[in-house]
């Protein structure tokens, strides 16, 4: 007898996959465009500082700073008059003044209206009469959100209202600026609000009234060049890019290497243009304290 043992060979059906298979691998294009659906949009937002992914809800929580590593998003104008003034005091002023078309910009019109639909914003800026800590002010707040919150006729306009109406009513002003500058659909135009809002702010320093202006990130061009660095005080957000021209332009122009730092509110600081450096946690009361002195002394000119 032999020792081997008897091998049996079966023969297996061959399999075949018809699509139902139990072990098939899903694709990764339905995994991703079910991802999509189930993500909403403007749900995390990147720091762009320290790249760390934050939720929404956790960044309004925080005043849009990041819990991470400090770093100051943009905030909108409603969002800012929410977090400087006295509860149901701010009164807006001049919010129904619309640009026009004076120069025939190409699609102007349109842009402007796109950006009224986007943000509710009349335009880029802001204004009204409202008490901070008591002390009554009026205020402006520039929001990037629209044109990058370029200064046209409507924007110098309404600056200049809350100016004057400040010097006539005895009240403090603080403008909160954000600006890519001038803006260019208006042309000459644009340009002429410089002289306008500045020309307004010499009659209410004239008044022995303060002027106080915060900068935020970005603050640039014709907006810097007048009326965001004649503040009696000038205050600004960490980090914030404080210049008139961006840095590659000044460097071409100049054909000098740039310090560490240009253009940052900390560089600004060091060279006397900032007077302080404010966390915008801390804002509204270095705003309250720098009010109560300076109102005490325009009070006493009355």
């Amino acid at each position: 007898m032999s020792s081997r043992k008897r091998q049996t060979t079966i023969d297996l059906p061959e399999f075949k996959d018809n699509g139902d298979s139990f072990f098939k691998k899903p694709s990764m294009d339905n995994f991703q465009d079910q991802k999509k659906t189930d993500m909403p949009e403007g749900l995390w937002q990147a720091c762009p500082s320290c790249g760390a992914t934050i939720h929404e809800l956790e960044l309004a929580e925080n005043l849009r700073v990041c819990p991470k590593c400090d770093h100051h998003f943009t905030m909108t104008a409603p969002d800012r008059v929410a977090l400087l003034v006295d509860a149901e005091t701010f009164e807006a002023m001049d919010d129904d003044l619309i640009s026009v078309n004076a120069l025939g910009f190409k699609k102007y019109t349109e842009r402007a209206a796109q950006y009224r639909e986007l943000t509710g914003l009349t335009d880029a800026v802001v204004t009204g009469r409202a008490l901070l800590d008591g002390h009554p002010i009026t205020l402006g707040i520039m929001d990037f959100r629209f044109l990058g919150a370029s200064m046209g006729s409507v924007v110098g306009e309404r600056l200049t209202r809350a100016i004057e109406a400040a010097t006539a009513e005895r009240r403090a002003c603080i403008i909160v600026s954000s600006s890519g500058g001038a803006r260019m659909h208006e042309g000459i135009l644009s340009l002429m609000q410089m002289a306008k809002t500045s020309g307004a702010l010499a009659r209410h320093q004239q008044a022995g009234l303060p002027f106080i202006s915060v900068l935020s990130h970005p603050t640039t061009g014709g907006v810097t060049a007048s009326f965001a660095t004649l503040g009696d005080i000038i205050l600004a957000e960490p980090k914030c890019m404080i210049g008139f021209a961006g840095p590659r332009v000044v460097k071409e122009t100049t054909h000098q290497d740039l310090p560490p730092g240009f253009q940052t509110a900390e560089f600004m600081l060091e060279h006397g243009l900032v007077d302080r450096i404010v966390e915008r946690r801390e804002l509204r009361s270095v705003l309250a304290g720098l009010l109560g002195y300076l109102m005490a002394g325009a009070a006493t000119k009355a």
